[in-house]
Parts: C-alpha cells; structure tokens; sequence
C-alpha cells in the first residue's frame, strides 16, 4: 500500500500536472486563438465598451461559479479529473455524475487516491461517449427531437433536476445526518430567497444557496473527518 502511495504522490501526479497544464494552456490558446486571430491579423477590433458590457453581463450571470466549481468539485474529482473537467465542459451534467457513480461501483472513496484515479476514468469514458453520441446527434439530433410531442420535449428541462436529486439519495444513503441537514438549510435559504430577506445583496437568487450550501456541507464534512482521525 505504502509503494501505491508513493508512486501516487511521487510519480503520477507529477505527470498529470504536467499534461493538465499542458492541455490547459493548449485549451486556452483554441480558444483565443480565433479572436485573436480576427483582432490582430485582420484588424477587427471590438469596442471596449462592448467587450466590458459583455463581460458585465456574463459575470454577473454566472460569474460566482468560476469559483464555487472548482472549489465544490475537487473534493469529489481530484486535481486530475479537474483538469478534464474544465477542458471537456459539461462539468455539471455529465462528468461529475459520471466520476460519482463510477467511484461508487469500484466501492472508492472521494478525496483518496483510488477515488481520484476512478473518477478520472469515468470521466474519460463520459468524454467518449459524449463526443461519439454528440457526433450522432448533430446530424440527427434536430430530426429527432422535432418528431416528439410536445410532452416530453417539455418533460426534458427536469433531467438535471432529476439527475442531482438521484445522486443526492446515492450518496445521502452514506451519511444521512449531514444529507438530511444540508437539504434542510438549502431549502430554508431558498425560502429565505423567496422572502427577499437578503435582497440587500445584489444578485443573491443567483448564487447565495449555492455558495452557503456548498461551503456548509464541505465545512462539516472536514470537521467530521477530523474527529473520526482523533478517534481513531
């Protein structure tokens, strides 16, 4: 167990750092690369105040998950599976439900190495799929989708919904207390939302739940792993 470790800390995450900054900086440089291409190779620049209007609006948006992502996921993820996560996308809806069940059918635990390593995988199997169904779907995604009723296209705006309540019982089943506790306190924040009781904080409906939830449940569970260590 002690050389699997070392190997872990020694030799693995050394070269996953070293190709996610790679693939990082490489996912960076596509992305910008057209526009930067446009701006300095054929002299279309925007307008500042275009670009800060944009920007404004983006972040206000969605601009508190640039920070509670990558703090709420890594705890289930790992450095590694970050680093694909925020590469490949559709973080959310497919990757972190993937790492999750995947950890959950090899019996590993989130935050241990062999967790780490098995959500990698299951994530990399989820990019495959994904991209070979997404191939699929562009060309007959369209057809497809028009030839439902309109029940069920109606019916498809509650997967996501359905998805993160399933893998809240999958996990909650481990730790009812703090699942019970944390479900309890995001809906008497959201209530509290709805009240307009933190209306004096711009754009709470937007991410105050999220945050305080998030943080709460990562807060306890350290708190309660530390005791667990003193105990044992």
């Amino acid at each position: 167990m002690e050389n699997k470790t070392n190997y872990f800390d020694n030799t693995y995450m050394p070269r996953m750092h070293r190709i996610g900054k790679l693939t990082g900086l490489a996912a960076v440089l596509l992305s910008f690369g057209p526009a930067a291409v446009l701006a300095f190779g054929y002299g279309l620049y925007p307008r500042w105040e275009s670009l800060i209007t944009a920007f404004i609006s983006i972040a206000s948006a969605v601009g508190v998950l640039w920070f509670v992502e990558p703090l709420s996921y890594f705890p289930v993820i790992g450095p590694v599976g970050t680093y694909m996560a925020f590469v490949s996308g559709n973080i959310s809806n497919m990757r972190i439900p993937c790492a999750s069940v995947a950890q959950v059918s090899a019996n590993v635990k989130p935050g241990t190495p062999e967790g780490s390593i098995v959500a990698t995988l299951g994530m990399a199997v989820s990019v495959i799929i994904n991209n070979a169904v997404l191939s699929v779907g562009v060309v007959a995604g369209s057809q497809a989708l028009a030839a439902l009723p309109p029940e069920v296209t109606d019916a498809l705006n509650y997967l996501l919904p359905a998805l993160f309540g399933a893998l809240l019982v999958q996990f909650g089943m481990k730790q009812k207390k703090l699942a019970i506790g944390i479900l309890a306190f995001a809906i008497a924040i959201s209530y509290a939302l709805n009240l307009g009781i933190f209306n004096w904080l711009p754009g709470a409906s937007n991410y105050l739940h999220i945050i305080t939830s998030i943080f709460l449940a990562i807060g306890v569970s350290v708190i309660g792993m530390r005791k667990n260590e003193k105990a044992a």
